[in-house]
């Protein structure tokens, strides 16, 4: 009974009719891991390839949608894993932002740690999410695929430096990087914005 199911539901899977059907959605995924439209539309077209010459394994119990959504997700960690390894893990470090919130000694400097780390109140509202796109694009793209892969893919520590080809040290250098670097970014395009 499982087996007629099964084939009953592979047999209304429509390659043809993807692009159509899922490549926006999917795209739109891509684009707000990758923040690099080339790169978003580079993974949609390899995740349809790979789809298609894996189409027999899809078991048909889940969404087609949902099936590509999983290739796509791992085609998006394997570009974010080839793309670190041209980038040097301290890209960007000299003379930013993080050098006038810390002092020679590596000691936050007088009143940034209170007034940098206030917690944002505005994630519920509407003009947060356009605010953090920016700030992503701005971070160098090792912390920025640090963050995305912890933060919005909620993947754990392991996956994360196994995809990366990093070790727990440096990915919590990254990530503490990346959210002290967005934390001052958002304070300030957030100011700028409604000043």
């Amino acid at each position: 009974m499982d087996v007629l199911v099964k084939n009953e539901k592979r047999s209304t899977t429509n390659p043809a009719m993807w692009v159509d059907q899922y490549g926006d959605n999917l795209f739109r995924y891509a684009l707000s891991r990758l923040r690099d439209a080339d790169a978003a539309e580079e993974v949609v077209q390899q995740t349809f390839l790979a789809g298609l010459e894996h189409v027999d394994q899809f078991s048909g119990q889940g969404s087609e949608q949902g099936w590509l959504l999983g290739i796509l997700k791992r085609k998006i960690v394997d570009l974010i894993r080839a793309r670190n390894r041209t980038v040097a893990l301290n890209d960007g470090e000299s003379g930013d932002s993080l050098d006038r919130m810390f002092d020679h000694n590596g000691n936050w400097r007088k009143n940034t740690h209170c007034t940098s780390m206030q917690p944002l109140d505005s994630i519920d509202r509407e003009e947060f999410w356009p605010i953090l796109r920016r700030c992503l694009d701005g971070l160098p793209t090792n912390q920025a695929d640090a963050f995305t892969l912890r933060e919005m893919d909620k993947l754990g520590t392991q996956e994360i430096c196994k995809e990366l080809a990093i070790s727990p040290s440096n990915l919590w250098v990254l990530l503490h990087r990346a959210r002290l670097r967005l934390a001052n970014c958002m304070k300030h395009r957030w100011h700028h914005d409604h000043a």
